[in-house]
């Protein structure tokens, strides 16, 4: 039979190992767990080291069990007449739950609406992550871009998604970053609380 490794990206512990019965003791029980098996030790550690997954939220649930990492909800909003962009931040702490928002007018970027708010959330999202001296960070957000321009998998063409990119690469240099897709107004309590800041930033809502 053929040597078979088992490499656990989000578990108890984490890493690779070299049987089932010390993979499943990470995974058994462990709420949203991410491994693969692989014939490969290289394949097991080329799994292990790459960052740029996204998940959707109905495969993964996470719960926090540790110190250094850190849950965000994130959501934009924009708004037509004063020509503003909003974001709205759910950060998620083991002991704690913290509400931010903010908006911006800079027209180069206000033409991209909306999505505007939604880069700058999931920027804010991180930068406050390492200024707690958090390792890890699980984005929960509702538009494909968040993840999609940070990971490469659509072409950057405008300074501010060509921004995003880049500074997602410099964070991942600091922080590991997973992304988790989300239905826009599907009644998920943190999303719904992320979307009302984003439009609370801009007067919208209370």
């Amino acid at each position: 039979m053929a040597k078979k490794y088992y490499a656990v990206k989000v578990g108890k512990s984490t890493g690779i190992f070299n049987n089932w019965e010390d993979c499943k003791k990470q995974v058994a029980g462990f709420s949203g767990a991410i491994y693969k098996s692989f014939q490969s030790l290289d394949k097991a550690k080329e799994y292990l080291d790459d960052k740029n997954i996204a998940l959707k939220s109905e495969e993964f649930q996470f719960e926090i069990t540790s110190d250094d990492e850190i849950i965000a909800y994130v959501d934009g909003s924009y708004k037509k007449d004063t020509l503003e962009y909003g974001y709205g931040v759910v950060l998620i702490l083991k002991d704690d739950i913290v509400e931010l928002y903010g908006k911006g007018q800079n027209p180069e970027v206000a033409k991209s609406r909306n999505v505007t708010g939604e880069l700058f959330g999931s920027v804010r999202a991180i930068s406050e992550a390492i200024k707690l001296g958090k390792k890890k960070i699980i984005i929960f957000y509702d538009y494909q871009g968040i993840s999609s321009w940070a990971n490469g998998e659509w072409k950057c063409n405008l300074p501010l998604t060509m921004g995003y990119r880049d500074k997602i690469r410099e964070f991942r240099k600091e922080i590991e970053i997973l992304f988790v897709k989300v239905k826009a107004h599907s009644n998920d309590k943190y999303n719904d609380l992320a979307d009302h800041l984003a439009k609370k930033s801009l007067g919208i809502e209370k």
